[in-house]
């Protein structure tokens, strides 16, 4: 038996590889179904499952291409009701895989049909679970997401999580391993760990949500306490992962289209397209073409794409590094933005060579903004999140959290610069691109970000009183 996590950083999200004489299981699987394949073909074997936990809001699932390609059987747990053929899984049916097999154990509260699929290993033991976002490390999944589908509210998808835990999973053994779909970065919860694999004793002592004395009330209120509201793009992923979607050699075939700058220009003025700037953000600052957004390729790319762009549909045109362009293609289609419509060939420095206009952000070292601060009270925005603002910030920053930055365009001044920071730089940079593309010119960033900040001496508070934050 083999089981592999297939771990992808961007999105903090874990797929699974399960073989076992011959025969392979592939969990969640991500919409690039090239490296399943490819272990299939090492290990002389075939894919006969492909499990899906639930529907997906934050990434577009492989499973309907992967299904094409290999003849898999694409399996759900109770409830789901997809448009494409699927097996329908019944509470604590049994698929045998090889020597091995896999139990559907219904698990709603994330989402009705969120399902835990339970290994058993050749010996009949209990192995592993593959708790989808019912159970991560040292969190659960938030049960706010499933409302309008469900047709209840955040409160008793909260209550039926609680109760799929203490039936379902807090009973298996204590050695049993948990293989969540999602570990820390995702916006799937709120609380996890940076590990993405642990076993289920461990979660049991260390999980509050599976405090063993805990009261239905008290895990209702401490789940639903605290969560920010879903990235806009969450529902128009489910419903690609619900109804299917176009391949994506399709997709990339069209995301491809070299542009000259002319043509580059002409298209997005015909087609009202987002010019998203992939490079490193010392590099849009330099130079970028005017009101283009800047979501470097390098940092937390697809979900900060989906958080800000929003519309799946939105047409797209690239800046990106030479030779990145189909990798940016590929990750923006993990989150369902399908509409690339070609790439600026040459990159920048092609349009900088056809001498068309183009602008820059200013940008100061944190010893810089030391010595201004020194001599002159200053407007500073702050784009971390509101948890990261709480800890610790620059005293008498204002708290304007990049994931809601369109929210907060009144509050940035008119007749003076701003300064703008968040933790390293990448967020700064992309705030910054967005007030551009508004019409707001009078920022200043500040390199660097608040790691910066702090060595540099400037003096911050750690703690704010929440009745002040937004």
């Amino acid at each position: 038996m083999k089981i592999e996590q297939i771990y992808t950083g961007c999105l903090s999200q874990g797929a699974y590889y399960i073989e076992s004489n011959r025969e392979v299981a592939i969990i969640d699987p991500l919409r690039e179904i090239k490296p399943y394949l490819e272990k299939a073909k090492e290990d002389n074997a075939k894919i006969k499952y492909i499990f899906e936990t639930h529907f997906h809001a934050d990434f577009v699932s492989g499973h309907v291409t992967l299904a094409k390609e290999t003849g898999a059987n694409i399996i759900y747990g109770p409830n789901a009701n997809p448009s494409f053929e699927a097996i329908i899984a019944k509470d604590s049916q049994e698929f045998p895989l090889g020597n091995i097999t896999i139990i559907a154990l219904h698990t709603p509260g994330h989402t009705m049909e969120s399902t835990t699929y339970l290994l058993k290993d050749a010996n009949g033991k209990d192995h592993a679970i593959f708790s989808g976002d019912t159970l991560f490390l040292g969190d659960v999944g938030r049960p706010d997401l499933a409302q309008k589908a469900a047709h209840l509210t955040q409160e008793q998808l909260a209550e039926k999580l609680y109760d799929s835990l203490r039936t379902k999973i807090m009973p298996l053994a204590d050695d049993v391993i948990v293989y969540p779909a999602h570990g820390a970065g995702s916006a799937c919860g709120k609380n996890m760990m940076k590990e993405t694999v642990d076993t289920l004793g461990n979660q049991k002592k260390m999980n509050y949500a599976l405090r063993a004395d805990m009261t239905k009330e008290e895990f209702v209120k401490e789940v639903t306490e605290g969560l920010l509201p879903p990235p806009l793009y969450f529902p128009l992923n489910v419903k690609m992962n619900k109804e299917g979607y176009e391949d994506l050699d399709k997709i990339i075939e069209q995301g491809t289209t070299p542009l000259s700058p002319d043509a580059f220009e002409a298209l997005a003025n015909e087609t009202g397209a987002v010019v998203l700037d992939v490079r490193h953000q010392n590099e849009y600052v330099k130079g970028h073409i005017p009101r283009s957004i800047f979501i470097g390729i390098d940092g937390g790319f697809a979900p900060w794409v989906g958080a800000l762009i929003a519309d799946v549909k939105q047409p797209i045109l690239l800046v990106a590094p030479e030779g990145r362009v189909e990798e940016t293609i590929t990750r923006l289609s993990r989150v369902g933005f399908d509409n690339t419509l070609g790439y600026l060939d040459g990159s920048f420095a092609a349009w900088k060579k056809a001498s068309k206009d183009y602008d820059t952000i200013t940008s100061i070292s944190a010893l810089e903004f030391k010595n201004i601060m020194t001599n002159e009270d200053v407007p500073v925005f702050d784009v971390r999140k509101e948890s990261e603002f709480v800890a610790e910030h620059v005293e008498k920053a204002n708290n304007s959290p990049l994931d809601f930055i369109n929210d907060y365009l009144t509050e940035f001044p008119e007749d003076k610069n701003f300064y703008v920071h968040c933790a390293g730089g990448y967020r700064s940079v992309i705030a910054a691109s967005i007030l551009k593309s508004r019409g707001i010119h009078n920022l200043i960033d500040i390199a660097g970000g608040y790691k910066d900040i702090k060595e540099s001496g400037i003096k911050t508070t750690n703690y704010v009183c929440p009745s002040t934050l937004k």
